[in-house]
């Protein structure tokens, strides 16, 4: 099948371009880049060797028109305008945040400017597959998003579902490949930060309305992200009140039961604590989970790699889903710790 990776000098469509490269059906045929268009893609992507001598062209909708799917790695509000043109015929996984939400009200108040409308919500592992899997336009879930709602579902039957705290770190690609000062080397370095401080994380609506739809009862959270000093990757820790008088033994086997057919959610061996570096370079998930019995609280923790299982790892189990092929076709490699 012909593919066309939009955005592709980004970190995301770097990583895509990777993955895709060793898909067994998916041929990466269209390769755009906006203002780095006419670039060779080594200069920015040197570990991709062998896309030596190729360049990023120019985004060019007649091209996306050529390919059978399209993955759109732009920034935020840049691929509804983009995806109008596209022919209907094109399937599409965007993984922006055009499409990410049902409530008009929550893009204003978070993004800002005009909602351009909700697709099919992207994460497998809370999704129905065959609702993905009919699709042809699936909107990717952000990368905080995916590693908080994982850590959450399994356990809404048991918990106070508005007084969910969550505390997550990431690594600095993240914030995307513009150049900005406090992401520069001397600035991260043997330095941590909150940032978007005090609710204003534009994944928090994103993940109550998931939650909300899979608990089917009001969902809210209070999110702080926090910058971590390294390139890939997210640890997030979440907290929330039992309603009952669970154990550390029955919340574990939930998360068991909930992922016992996932093909990348790991709930790990007690005693066990989840590592960003242990999922780097996979679609792969690590969680455990525990019971703070002195407050009675559940408190879970989980890892995944921000531009795998947060990105395009995540957007290709889509793309498998939407064409029948296995969820994780081309995403058996593991960790590279």
């Amino acid at each position: 099948m012909k593919i066309a990776v939009v955005g592709a000098s980004g970190y995301a469509g770097g990583e895509l371009l990777r993955l895709l490269a060793g898909h067994p059906k998916f041929e990466i045929s269209y390769i755009a880049a906006g203002s780095n268009a006419g670039e060779l893609i080594t200069n920015l992507h040197p570990q991709l060797t062998n896309f030596a001598g190729r360049k990023f062209e120019t985004t060019n909708v007649a091209m996306i028109n050529t390919c059978e799917i399209a993955f759109i790695a732009l920034p935020h509000g840049e691929s509804a305008k983009l995806i109008s043109q596209v022919d209907k015929s094109v399937k599409i996984v965007d993984l922006g945040a055009d499409f990410r939400l049902q409530n008009p009200e929550s893009w204003t108040k978070y993004y800002g400017g005009e909602h351009a409308g909700s697709w099919v919500y992207g994460l497998p592992e809370l999704v129905d597959h065959k609702e993905i899997s009919k699709s042809t336009q699936v909107s990717n879930p952000g990368c905080y998003a995916t590693a908080i709602a994982l850590s959450v579902a399994p356990v809404l039957s048991v918990i106070d579902s508005e007084d969910i705290v969550v505390v997550a770190a990431s690594g600095t690609t993240g914030a995307g490949r513009s150049a900005k000062v406090n992401l520069i080397g001397s600035e991260v370095m043997n330095n941590l930060t909150s940032y978007k401080f005090g609710g204003v994380h534009q994944h928090t609506p994103e993940i109550e309305e998931v939650l909300s739809k899979v608990g089917k009862k009001d969902v809210k959270i209070s999110f702080t992200p926090i910058l971590a000093p390294m390139p890939r990757g997210i640890l997030a820790t979440v907290t929330a009140q039992l309603i009952d008088k669970s154990s550390s033994e029955s919340v574990r086997e939930l998360f068991s039961n909930y992922y016992k057919t996932s093909k990348f959610v790991m709930l790990l061996p007690a005693g066990s604590m989840p590592m960003t570096s242990a999922v780097l370079g996979s679609n792969n998930v690590q969680i455990q989970v525990a019971v703070d019995e002195h407050v009675g609280r559940v408190v879970i923790s989980t890892a995944i790699d921000n531009l795998g299982k947060g990105a395009a790892g995540q957007a290709i189990q889509n793309a498998n889903l939407m064409c029948d092929f296995a969820e994780d076709l081309g995403l058996q490699n593991l960790g590279v710790r």
